[in-house]
Formats: C-alpha cells, structure tokens, sequence
C-alpha cells in the first residue's frame, strides 16, 4: 500500500518544464518514463531487503527493523580554493605523508592549488587576504576569557585569614552591642569589618590590573615580526598577519610561525623539542622530510617555507586545543610568595592561640584585675 501510495503521488506532482509545442501525448510518455524509473527502484530496494532477511521476509516486520546508519564525510571546498582544502592540508604536515604530498604534485602542486607561488608568493592584497582568512582561517588562538574584578573579590574571600577575620569581626560585633549597646558597641567589630573590606578591595584590584597587564605583554610578546614574500618581494609582517599560501623566510633562531612545506634550503635543522620532546634536531631537506611544524625553532641552516594551515588548523594549535589551558599554573615566584605568606598565616595564628591560652590562664587564676583593683574572676560570684 505504500508502494502505491507512492506510486500516485509521483504521478499527480511531477511537473516538467517543457516548452508549449510539446502536445499531451509527449507529457504523458514523459510522466510514464519517470513512473518506471520509480518502480525500478523500488523493485530492487524491494528485492534487495528480501535478499537481506531471507525466504521468511515479512513487510510487517521490516518496518520494525533497524536499518544501520551510513555517514558520508561531505568536504565542502571554497569556490576559489576548488582544488584543496583545509583537512588534507593539515593531515598532509601532521602525519609527515611524502607520498600524498608527492601524489598532489609535490610543493608546486601544493603551492598551485592555494593559489600562490614558491617564488612570488601571494598577492597580499586585502582581497586576496580576506579570501584566504575566510578559507583556511587566522594565524591566532583560542585563549580563555579574562577574569572578571568579581571573580578575584571571590577568590579573597576564600582566603582563610579573611574568613577567620570575617567570623571574628562578627562576634566582636554581636558581643560589643550586648555589652554596650548599639550606639558604642559597634566600633571594635565594625573596625574588623572596614579593615577587612579595605584589605580584599586592595588585593582584587591589585590582582585584577596585574592581570590586564600581563594580558597586554603576552599580546605584545607573542606578536613576532616575520619575513615573507608577497607578490615577489621581501617584507616583514606580524605573525598574525600570516595566510595560508604565505612563503615565510626562515634563518637560525626563528620559531617557525604555521605548519608548512619547505621550499628551498640549506642545512636546515629544526628543534622539534617543543612538540616531540626529542632533544635532537631534526634535519628538513626537499627529498625526506619537507614538512616543518609550527612552534618548533631553526636550530642551524635557513630555508624557505609554504605555508599550508594556520592558527587552530596547525598542529601546534591541536595540542594547546586539547590542553586546559587555565591560567592557574603559577610561576615559581608567585608559589614561594604563597608558600611564604601561608608560614607567616600559620606563625600568627599559633601565637594568638598562645596569647589566647595564656590570657584564659591568668583570668581563671585571678592574676586579672578590672579597673577598680578587683579580682574579674571569683568563683561562683562570676556572673
């Protein structure tokens, strides 16, 4: 029934678009071509689940039966990079594959299908930049926002100092208002609590421009001048400025700034100690070993690279994808202040437990006199 069901709605709401002289005739042999196709397939579709349940094949059944799912990785290409795209560029550097490079046509091929030239490099206009942004992305990482001056208010708070503080300000509070009233009894807790406040806006505003800071300096630290080769000549740019297609020249003491294909060199070696954590260098030639990582440094030679992904699509950019890159790691400076601050923290408790100690002693041995010259303990006359 289905079947049929089928049948007649490819029937009444296939429409051609075919020109006025075709009579009615033609548009019936047109609606009937198509009919049979339709049946066609449904016939081998029909006898195909027969074949695959076997002689006892019931259609009531079938509807039942779950049918496997087949996922088909679709690649969508950029219109103007047609030939190539940004995961085979990215497999071809990380797996290190000589032969796939060599089956896309070698570094030429590569360089062809980006749209660049090993000599020349690219045009590097703002449309050609753009283009190639929009296809391959940006020379940058993902980092994780910035704290917000809340987040470090939060973080004083969980101070343990600060919480003995608090909770001390409050029973100095609650003690002093029984004892005198509110008028007068507020001042040594209330005190407590202004300095404490005082101490926590002190520290998270300190911390949070520490924090900006240093967000500024890594920008400008990290923002390293490269030499490439745009439209035939040399000139240096940001590394944030890097595009796939790019030819970057590479000397000794570079850190190389994308994943990519050599195109010329001499003598060139890599220290891949960063990636591999291999303390030998590696030694990049056009016939063996192409393929230069992002984040490694030349060690010796200079070359010239191609440059095939950027940003996230490199493997550098994979790594620190995969790696929490929280900023709670502290340096070891900042770990000596904590473990010094926290030896302190201890030190003035012990000795307030002590002072605390030695007070209740000479309190309940009567040594305490109160302004008058008279014992504040006695006994059972202690109220």
């Amino acid at each position: 029934m289905m079947f049929q069901a089928n049948l007649h709605y490819l029937c009444m709401h296939i429409t051609l678009d075919l020109p006025s002289e075709v009579d009615f005739s033609s548009k019936k042999r047109w609606h009937l071509a198509f009919a049979t196709i339709y049946c066609s397939r449904a016939f081998e579709i029909k006898t195909s689940t027969k074949a695959l349940h076997g002689a006892a094949y019931n259609p009531r059944k079938a509807r039942h039966v779950s049918t496997d799912t087949i996922a088909i990785d679709v690649v969508q290409h950029h219109p103007f990079f047609s030939g190539i795209d940004q995961s085979n560029l990215s497999k071809l550097v990380k797996d290190k594959n000589i032969d796939k490079l060599a089956n896309l046509g070698g570094v030429q091929g590569v360089a062809a299908s980006l749209k660049s030239d090993t000599t020349d490099g690219v045009s590097g206009d703002s449309e050609d930049v753009a283009r190639r942004h929009e296809a391959f992305g940006s020379n940058t990482y993902c980092k994780p926002p910035s704290k917000s001056f809340f987040i470090f208010v939060w973080e004083s708070f969980k101070d343990p100092t600060i919480i003995i503080l608090l909770l001390c300000a409050s029973l100095s509070l609650g003690f002093g208002i029984k004892e005198h009233g509110l008028k007068e009894g507020w001042y040594d807790g209330g005190s407590i609590y202004v300095a404490v406040f005082l101490v926590i806006a002190v520290s998270s505003i300190s911390n949070f421009r520490q924090n900006r800071q240093f967000d500024k300096l890594s920008k400008v630290s990290k923002n390293i001048p490269v030499e490439a080769v745009r439209k035939g000549r040399r000139q240096q740019i940001s590394i944030f400025e890097i595009v796939v297609g790019d030819v970057i020249c590479l000397k000794i003491g570079d850190q190389v700034p994308a994943d990519g294909i050599l195109v010329q060199g001499h003598s060139l070696q890599v220290d891949e100690s960063s990636m591999t954590g291999e303390s030998d260098h590696v030694a990049i030639n056009l016939r063996q070993n192409p393929f230069l990582i992002s984040g490694t440094k030349i060690a010796d030679g200079y070359g010239m690279m191609l440059v095939t992904s950027v940003g996230m699509n490199t493997t550098w950019g994979e790594m620190m994808s995969q790696i929490s890159s929280d900023s709670n790691e502290q340096t070891p400076l900042q770990e000596r202040l904590n473990k010094l601050t926290t030896s302190i923290g201890k030190v003035g408790l012990l000795v307030a437990f002590l002072v605390l100690v030695v007070l209740l002693v000479r309190y309940f041995t009567g040594t305490t006199k109160d302004e008058y010259g008279n014992k504040e303990f006695n006994g059972s006359k202690t109220s």
